[in-house]
């Protein structure tokens, strides 16, 4: 192939296919950074490429920190659109206006590349404000922020990006705020209501963010959720005749953020931030199926007496290599209803070491009921052991909606 028809190509590819034109958005912005490409990203600009053709009018993408989520919505997919449609208008924005601007510049420097203008028809109006970019085709992409000025300026696409500051997350006034901004100024700011649409992408930040609130009024979004870990088994689109199968655990990106980075996220932000910002899966405030006020400290035990029940309950893994899951035993005293929390034991064990851990634990403690989750290496640990009939109590079954466990007879 000739250096002309490769240019050709390269041309025809970046005019007709979103997830090439983000790479080299992101190659543009980033030159000396290697760029890692993941399926995530096609399921991203394959649902955005859905909102240019009309077919969604209103998609929330959910997704971690540092994900691309910023370039690929706010950047490229404007640039991509108005290269293709110069007379599209565009309000974007941010929750400040010094990120609003941030991405407005990152805009900029990718429509003036040489290989955009090649590429694409679109030509920049020579008088543009820090604010506004305009076509000379009277097209324009407008930056603002939440809670800036509208009055008498309208678009057919809006792009809403993180909306809310992690940090102003637990304030109501802030959230409602927001949310307010977006149902009484910038919805009325669609040029056509029936055709317009809007492109929410964001990080989870809280229960009542403007993704739970939009979604609680209406269950007219598309909702592309990408957790950092998969929460479950799903197929996620990434093209008009592909999929992607992601499966229970695994991670959105491992090559950019593997499970060790993950862990020291989960311990630096906490549980329930991690849980919002990298699972987009925000619990209420005070707990959700525990409630925080539930839980108290103890110096001493209390005494054991003819009445108390001790339960010892497992949640096993099956290899000991430091990449993988923890096993964890916890022993609880029980008597009246009140638990109490006597010891936590975990490691990484093999199996073998696994089954001389549970043995060494009950002996230790004699519990009364013994619970090990029945599934993957709990499987087998549960017919070893009851194999072995080392128990000398017979314990009935239990299995809990959510997962099923089965009690032992050792």
């Amino acid at each position: 192939m000739s250096n002309e028809s490769r240019r050709v190509l390269r041309n025809a590819i970046l005019r007709h296919d979103l997830a090439s034109f983000i790479r080299k958005t992101v190659t543009t912005l980033s030159p000396g950074a290697p760029f890692l490409d993941n399926w995530h990203i096609h399921a991203i600009a394959w649902h955005l490429e859905q909102v240019r053709r009309g077919a969604i009018r209103r998609l929330i993408i959910n997704m971690p920190p540092r994900s691309l989520k910023s370039i690929s919505a706010s950047v490229a997919f404007p640039a991509f659109v108005m290269g293709n449609e110069p007379t599209r208008r565009l309000i974007c924005v941010s929750y400040a206006q010094d990120l609003a601007a941030n991405l407005m510049n990152s805009f900029r420097v990718v429509v003036e590349a040489p290989w955009y203008r090649e590429a694409l028809p679109m030509r920049v109006a020579g008088k543009n404000s820090e604010s506004e970019v305009a076509t000379t085709r009277h097209g324009l992409r407008l930056a603002t922020s939440v809670g800036g000025t509208l009055t008498g300026r309208g678009g057919d696409l809006i792009i809403i990006d993180d909306p809310l500051k992690p940090q102003d997350a637990l304030s109501a006034a802030k959230r409602e705020s927001t949310n307010q901004w977006y149902a009484n100024t910038l919805l009325s700011r669609l040029d056509d209501k029936r055709t317009g649409a809007i492109v929410l992408v964001m990080q989870r930040v809280h229960m009542d963010d403007l993704t739970g609130f939009v979604t609680a009024q209406s269950d007219e979004w598309t909702v592309l959720n990408l957790p950092a870990i998969a929460i479950e088994s799903e197929r996620i689109r990434i093209g008009d005749e592909h999929w992607h199968w992601r499966r229970e655990g695994d991670l959105l990106h491992p090559e950019r953020e593997g499970k060790e980075e993950l862990d020291r996220m989960r311990l630096a932000l906490g549980a329930d931030l991690f849980s919002a910002q990298y699972q987009q899966a925000p619990v209420p405030e005070g707990g959700a199926m525990i409630k925080r006020v539930w839980v108290r400290r103890y110096d001493l035990p209390p005494p054991r007496t003819y009445r108390t029940c001790i339960i010892q309950s497992w949640d096993t893994a099956s290899k000991a290599g430091p990449e993988n899951d923890w096993s964890v035993c916890t022993t609880w005293a029980e008597e009246n209803g009140l638990y109490s929390l006597l010891d936590v034991d975990r490691g990484r064990y093999d199996y073998p070491t696994l089954r001389s851990r549970v043995l060494a634990m009950s002996q230790q403690w004699k519990p009364t009921r013994l619970l090990i989750e029945d599934s993957a290496a709990g499987t087998g640990l549960i017919q070893d052991l009851r194999r072995r009939n080392t128990m000398t109590r017979s314990i009935a079954s239990a299995k809990p909606s959510h997962t099923r466990a089965a009690m032992i007879p050792l």
